[in-house]
C-alpha cells in the first residue's frame, strides 16, 4: 500500500503540487509576504496564549491543598 503524505489529496504528486504553488503565487503575488508575516504573528500569539494556560495549570497543580482552599472564593 503506498504511503499518503497528503491524505486529503492522495492523487497529487510533484508536478500537480508545483502547478498549485504557481497558481497560489499568481493569486497572492505581492501580498504573499504580508500574508506570511501576519500568519507568523498569529502563530506566535497562539503559542503565547497556550503557554500562559500551561503555566496556570502547572501553578494550580503544584499548589498545596491549603493554598487551594484559601485561593477559592468562599461563599
Amino acid at each position: 500500500m503506498p504511503s499518503l503524505p497528503l491524505a486529503f489529496l492522495p492523487t497529487m504528486q510533484g508536478p500537480e503540487l508545483l502547478i498549485v504553488a504557481l497558481v497560489v503565487l499568481l493569486i497572492f503575488g505581492n501580498r504573499l509576504p504580508s500574508v506570511m508575516r501576519s500568519l507568523g504573528r498569529s502563530v506566535t500569539e497562539f503559542k503565547k496564549g497556550i503557554s500562559g494556560i500551561e503555566d496556570e495549570i502547572e501553578q494550580a497543580a503544584s499548589a498545596t491543598p491549603a493554598e487551594k482552599k484559601s485561593s477559592t472564593p468562599g461563599a
